[in-house]
């Protein structure tokens, strides 16, 4: 059977996929302020040789919601620099990292429709498989308060300590080695 539907759900998130992908990489965070809410990609060229060679495949994919759309608020609410914003927090966290640097990353980034969020990330992180949504889990991490402490540290922040934080947290059961290997084998 050869049926394809142009306007399918999943056809019209591709289409922002490439839509997205066809933007050239730009620094992290982004020089000029924006409006809106929507989804973006890091990428990551620099000397870190867990992730040689990984070119131009992002190294992480996220959203940014509309504010209030967990608790059914978004509606009417207008979305402000809730992107620009989600790109600048993952930019301090970069740059918290005492084995990373920020002049490594470069972000693209797209505004869309609240509607198109959410399975346009989807897409793109089953897409690409980015190393730090599906192997080394952390990074988008916020800092949860005293209460969440006596949780494990992230591996990503095991791998890439600094976030000051993730300091207070207990010690992941992952060595930095064993997460190396992971990354190692994702990449085959």
């Amino acid at each position: 059977m050869r049926d394809y539907n142009p306007l399918s759900v999943d056809e019209l998130g591709k289409s922002a996929v490439r839509a997205l992908m066809d933007y050239p990489a730009d620094q992290l965070p982004p020089n000029e302020t924006f409006d809106g809410a929507g989804v973006y990609t890091i990428h990551y060229d620099g000397s870190f040789c867990a992730y040689a060679n990984i070119g131009d495949d992002p190294i992480y994919v996220g959203k940014a919601d509309m504010p209030g759309k967990r608790q059914g608020r978004s509606r009417n609410s207008r979305p402000g620099r809730v992107l620009y914003n989600r790109l600048r927090q993952h930019s301090r966290s970069i740059d918290d990292a005492d084995n990373l640097n920020i002049e490594d990353f470069g972000c693209r980034w797209l505004v869309l429709d609240p509607v198109w969020i959410g399975l346009t990330e989807q897409l793109l992180i089953a897409e690409y498989r980015p190393i730090w949504n599906v192997v080394v889990d952390g990074f988008g991490h916020h800092d949860q308060g005293r209460t969440r402490r006596t949780q494990e540290r992230s591996l990503w922040d095991t791998l890439h300590p600094g976030r000051k934080w993730a300091r207070h947290q207990r010690d992941n059961a992952a060595t930095v080695t064993s997460i190396v290997d992971a990354i190692t084998e994702h990449k085959k």
